[in-house]
């Protein structure tokens, strides 16, 4: 799913946390395993093969079907389990307090935190792969229950560099021609048009946290994010 999505093994395999080779080599295994290419790799790039376009189609669904089996087979042994998603990463403090003082109610109780996708600001309870979210609004609250709490003002991430840093504050007229960083087509349109400042932009395509940084300290980019959160020191919070 990462390659076919991303179309670059690079990118896939830092998306991925791990290095080209032994994805190169799983990306092979999976093709023998299937008897058919599933990409087309050229010196213009990677592309999907028709294969991979159907086994693609599948992806999603076998991989959701099989979180929720280990959810199923948890409840089943009876084990003290709870599946959390968090949008975000750990400089946030507010996911910090309520994690240490969870620990402290429920000291018997397994919490499984699985990898979000920043396209699903929700992190995934209406296909039944969490429990909870601790999320940032707005978006889409169809089937949900959500509770606030907390609100928290949003800045302008550029790098220290960027002349925006010599202002106080910015405006949204101020960042008119800036590129942003954007998420994928599929995500929720709420979430989508409020991270971009209510307009249409042009940017690098991200899916986590991380990826957001990255877009800003290496293309320039800009975007928003809470004024509670830490940026690494090479980029700045305006």
């Amino acid at each position: 799913m990462a390659v076919a999505e991303e179309l670059h093994f690079g990118r896939a395999a830092a998306r991925l946390h791990m290095s080209q080779p032994p994805l190169s080599r799983a990306i092979k295994q999976l093709e023998a395993d299937v008897g058919a290419d599933l990409l087309h790799r050229s010196a213009a790039g990677v592309t999907l093969a028709p294969a991979g376009a159907a086994l693609l189609d599948e992806a999603h669904t076998l991989l959701d079907e099989a979180d929720r089996v280990r959810i199923r087979v948890a409840a089943a042994a009876g084990a003290a389990t709870i599946t959390i998603g968090i949008l975000g990463d750990s400089s946030d403090r507010g996911a910090t307090r309520l994690a240490a003082e969870y620990r402290r109610r429920h000291p018997g109780v397994e919490v499984r935190v699985p990898e979000t996708d920043l396209n699903d600001p929700t992190c995934g309870p209406r296909a039944g792969l969490i429990d909870v979210a601790l999320t940032r609004a707005p978006f889409a609250k169809i089937g949900l229950t959500a509770h606030q709490l907390s609100a928290d003002p949003v800045g302008v991430v550029p790098c220290t560099d960027d002349l925006l840093v010599a202002h106080d504050h910015l405006r949204l007229a101020d960042l008119v021609g800036r590129r942003w960083f954007q998420f994928p087509d599929r995500t929720d349109p709420i979430w989508q048009s409020y991270w971009n400042g209510g307009a249409p932009r042009e940017g690098p395509v991200v899916r986590a946290v991380q990826e957001c940084l990255q877009a800003v300290l290496w293309n320039g980019t800009v975007g928003m994010t809470p004024l509670g959160h830490h940026p690494p020191g090479e980029l700045a919070m305006v």
